[in-house]
């Protein structure tokens, strides 16, 4: 059985996928044309023009793997090819453990950007953030990588140190860390009680989700009681996404019926629809969603969803508008071709490519630190695929920043103060932190 996925890579762009298995010669296609063929030759012809003359001697398998990189990526920020050792390596993070750094990172403008740190990984911990650029790799610069050389930079032996130098939106020198690469292991819930209200962290959607949710939403409504639980608070601020599967099941959680969500390809047969069962794990009681700018994929399918139905209350600031689907190929002993092959779109029809979710209550953090964790999101990635609706889609720069310290959590508070009746609910479900009555405009990139 074909698996769906949403996957987040640790060392790569946050993508959308559906794992298939083809024969990658089988793939419906349009007929070449005559003109088609002759390319090809061309291609033959270059290729054979850098084996013999390029003033240093070259590898014919680094060669092809570079050019089919360059068609994909060429496509669009999320189409790639996978060589057999970065195949291995997706499969084994989508189950939750793996080597590395903990941190989520794409390409911007030749430099490794980060889309966001893991919680509780060396990356977390060293303090790297979101939209932080990386400019060099153990003294090596990382301008004129392409991102899979500059990953193989950052991968290594377990318990080894790396050295990495930052530019930092609003600091004036670069920056420079120091990490301890570990074997990481994604708890993607935790969970705890604030009051009478259950408080439920999503960090990403691997294997681990659907249960740790399910085990959350029972321990916390044991320890809190029934009859006195206000409701949940579900964050999925910085998540940038995962198994599709698992999106599915967190957001049949909270719903009895109805489409979660459907993907819909080139052409009409490809639709795709998943709904709810029957069977609301959280007893009918009040969710907020939490949300902002480094909230992705997956995060947006349940976000959406909630949103849709109007099961949950979606609280923070726009999410980071990737609503485009990508097919893993395999192709045998050669690894595979990451290919954007369908957007997803929300229970009322909403395609949120390069859009994102708008909350229903706009919240920005207070603090410097939040002022500098500003990000665009899709729409900012080069060569990003267009929202199908034709129209120029402007997106307004949302927060990424979110307190280590709980009390200074302006978004959380705002949640917590709502469920257990302090503040009024908004009638028109939008309002501001005090003290960003000016909406952000710059970019930290």
């Amino acid at each position: 059985m074909n698996r769906p996925l949403i996957a987040s890579f640790v060392f790569g762009t946050i993508t959308a996928l559906t794992l298939v298995t083809l024969n990658p010669l089988s793939i419906g296609a349009e007929a070449a044309s005559p003109d088609t063929y002759r390319q090809l030759n061309l291609f033959g012809d270059v290729f054979e023009r850098v084996r013999a003359d390029y003033v240093e001697e070259t590898e014919d398998a680094d060669l092809i793997d570079n050019a089919i990189n360059g068609m994909l990526t060429s496509l669009d920020p999320h189409s790639s090819y996978l060589n057999p050792k970065n195949f291995r390596d997706m499969q084994v993070q989508t189950r939750g453990e793996f080597g590395g750094l903990g941190i989520e990172v794409t390409m911007d403008k030749g430099l490794v950007k980060v889309i966001t740190p893991i919680d509780d990984t060396p990356a977390q911990r060293a303090g790297l953030r979101p939209n932080d650029m990386i400019t060099s790799i153990d003294g090596t610069p990382i301008m004129g990588m392409n991102l899979s050389e500059a990953v193989e930079l950052m991968r290594g032996p377990v318990d080894s140190d790396i050295a990495i130098t930052v530019l930092r939106e609003g600091e004036e020198e670069l920056l420079d860390f120091t990490l301890t690469r570990a074997i990481i292991t994604i708890k993607s819930v935790r969970y705890h009680q604030e009051g009478d209200v259950g408080y439920v962290r999503i960090t990403t959607f691997n294997e681990q989700t659907a249960s740790g949710l399910d085990a959350g939403l029972k321990e916390l409504t044991k320890k809190i009681g029934a009859k006195n639980l206000k409701g949940f608070v579900i964050d999925l601020r910085n998540n940038p996404g995962g198994l599709l599967d698992q999106a599915i099941s967190v957001s049949d959680a909270f719903l009895e019926r109805g489409e979660i969500v459907s993907t819909r390809g080139r052409h009409a047969e490809d639709t795709q629809r998943y709904n709810a069962r029957s069977g609301d794990d959280a007893n009918a009681k009040k969710v907020i969603v939490l949300i902002n700018g480094g909230s992705a994929s997956a995060s947006e399918i349940v976000a959406g969803a909630l949103q849709d139905h109007e099961r949950a209350t979606i609280l923070g600031t726009r999410s980071f508008g990737k609503g485009s689907v990508q097919t893993i190929i395999p192709l045998g002993s050669d690894g595979a071709i990451r290919l954007t092959t369908a957007r997803y779109y929300t229970p009322a029809g909403r395609s949120i490519q390069a859009k994102g979710i708008d909350p229903d209550i706009e919240v920005f953090q207070e603090s410097e630190e939040a002022k500098k964790a500003l990000i665009r999101g899709e729409a900012s990635l080069p060569g990003h695929l267009s929202n199908e609706e034709g129209e120029k889609v402007e997106r307004r720069s949302s927060g990424s920043f979110v307190p280590s310290d709980k009390t200074k959590d302006t978004q959380l508070n705002r949640a917590l103060d709502l469920l257990t009746g302090k503040v009024e609910w908004p009638v028109a479900k939008t309002e501001a932190a005090s003290n960003t009555t000016e909406q952000p405009t710059t970019v930290a990139n």
